[in-house]
């Protein structure tokens, strides 16, 4: 067992991951990142390990996402190439856990946003419990919906990966598992039980469907069809535009749905509102590292940018909840402006 952020257990036939700073809702740090990519190269080839499982210490969060506060200190510093090697290697290690040649077991309860779905999300199980509450919230922080967003945003059902890169709206477990973010829901008592099970030489699958609870609709998938129908525009103006119409419509049942979507989406960066939708118009014909590759791509002009700054300012330093985006609106983002942050990097992203 090592000790520290994150720890590492050989358990029978797993290796047992556990996410272990509760302090910071379990944020990924660079020194996670490193220590889950070395220990995911060694278990890969070790014959013992059959599976690998990963879960958290923290009742409140699998993890919230990354170290925004250590980012915004390098970016405010200048040190912009350092901000950059925090995203390199997460982002090979997204890649990692996609190709991983054993099973990878996410037990996810409570929040996973960002940097944590990165780590989840991509493996080829991911077990929601009772809290769990899914987010790419990113356009809130003048960001965009990155570790691996592109790829597996576009791929969920109807318009529900650009209602989530526009709105940041959660899902819960009964909407994950509709959804496929995630494979499973089980309840959080049994978590316990469950990873004592899998640590032994048992069939996974079977294991797994033994515990699950069927699949049901949960609020967001309620609304599938006016999603499906609303969230379909070219830009994101048209979308706005369909949901307005939406909710002024007299008596419309998706009135009020479409009037707090379209009052969500305009608090978020303009600039990343347009990334974001770009991002999922595109990502559906990309291969995973094309993907990872295109974020790459991005990050590198965002973190030389202001509104991810603003953004953290706003929500983490100052905490006014009050972020000044430039531009301010949609119109003045142009479309060269946009495709700016797709172009190719003297430096491409290399991925494992």
């Amino acid at each position: 067992m090592t000790s520290g952020d994150i720890l590492f257990e050989r358990r029978g036939a797993a290796g047992l991951v556990t996410l272990n700073r509760p302090q910071a809702l379990n944020a990924v740090s660079l020194a996670m990142v490193r220590a889950l990519t070395r220990q995911l190269a060694e278990w890969e080839t070790d014959p013992e390990i059959a599976r690998v499982i990963v879960t958290s210490n923290d009742s409140r969060a699998f993890s919230a996402g990354g170290d925004l506060r250590a980012l915004y200190d390098l970016g405010r510093a200048g040190r912009h190439e350092e901000a950059l090697g925090y995203f390199r290697e997460e982002y090979a290690l997204n890649a990692r856990i996609k190709g991983y040649r054993k099973p990878y077991v996410s037990l996810i309860d409570g929040i996973v946003m960002g940097g944590g779905v990165g780590i989840s999300v991509h493996g080829s199980h991911r077990v929601a419990g009772d809290k769990f509450m899914f987010a790419m919230p990113e356009v809130s922080i003048g960001f965009f919906p990155d570790v691996g967003a592109t790829f597996f945003l576009p791929r969920l059902p109807a318009a529900f990966g650009i209602y989530c890169a526009l709105t940041g709206e959660r899902l819960d477990a009964a909407d994950a598992v509709a959804a496929g973010v995630a494979t499973h829901r089980v309840p959080t008592a049994q978590f316990p039980d469950l990873i004592e099970t899998l640590c032994r030489a048992v069939a996974l699958d079977a294991s797994l469907a033994a515990c699950a609870r069927p699949a049901a609709d949960g609020p967001v998938l309620s609304r599938r069809k006016a999603i499906e129908t609303l969230f379909t525009g070219e830009r994101v103006e048209d979308i706005l535009t369909a949901l307005d119409a939406a909710a002024g419509a007299a008596g419309g049942a998706d009135a009020a749905f479409a009037s707090a979507a379209a009052a969500l989406i305009r608090t978020k960066s303009p600039t990343s509102l347009k990334i974001a939708l770009a991002q999922m118009q595109r990502g559906s014909a990309l291969d995973f590292a094309e993907c990872m590759r295109t974020e790459f791509r991005i990050v590198s002009r965002v973190v030389r940018g202001h509104d991810f700054y603003e953004g953290i300012r706003a929500v983490i330093i100052d905490k006014d909840q009050a972020p000044r985006w430039q531009p301010s609106t949609l119109a003045a983002v142009s479309a060269a402006e946009v495709e700016r942050h797709f172009a190719p990097l003297a430096s491409e992203l290399e991925l494992p």
